[in-house]
């Protein structure tokens, strides 16, 4: 999406061969109208899937699994990071570590807002190595339910997470992907 590589060259910064800030426009601030246009993207390209959810990880995914929500009018289920004190025994929940902030924290998903009968289409701001996204996978399966695949905004394609997500039979559509990228340098697939 020549739109969200153009605001990535322009505002996005590339810290050193693994991070990118885009802080300014995805994570701290928000920019909705871009929001929109990348939501209207993604629900586009999985309109003809049946998707009956929409699943994100809190915090950065949920604008725009929200948005691509409202987009294809299905609801939104988000995966937490803290598992609730009132419905432990109502949650699925797994293990994930996490690259960036280099720790393991527990994903959960409320038994109660998803079926066997579900076709979920998971949405994120990143992938890289593709930890949270098979962390997703495995909650979202643990219901019976089907994935549709994953929509991201931004791929690091230099790191393995489309490989490892591609060998699980996942779909992986990225709105931006990144071949490379050093300090100060950002190119694109």
């Amino acid at each position: 999406m020549k739109l969200l590589e153009e605001k990535i060259k322009t505002d996005g910064v590339a810290l050193n061969e693994h991070i990118l800030k885009v802080d300014s426009f995805i994570n701290h601030q928000i920019d909705p109208l871009l929001m929109q246009e990348m939501a209207k993207e993604l629900a586009a390209h999985f309109k003809d899937r049946g998707i009956t959810k929409i699943a994100t990880i809190e915090s950065s995914g949920i604008a725009p699994a929200l948005l691509t929500s409202l987009a294809m009018e299905v609801p939104l289920l988000i995966l937490k990071k803290q598992p609730s004190k009132i419905l432990n025994q109502d949650l699925y929940q797994t293990v994930v570590t996490s690259f960036t902030k280099e720790t393991n924290y527990e994903l959960t998903l409320s038994k109660k807002y998803v079926s066997e009968n579900d076709h979920v289409l998971i949405v994120d701001d990143f992938l890289a190595n593709g930890e949270a996204a098979t962390a997703a996978i495995r909650l979202i399966r643990m219901s019976h339910a089907t994935i549709a695949g994953l929509g991201v905004l931004i791929e690091k394609s230099f790191q393995p997470g489309r490989e490892k997500l591609e060998s699980q039979g996942i779909e992986v559509y990225a709105l931006a992907r990144i071949g490379n990228m050093g300090e100060n340098f950002i190119s694109f697939i």
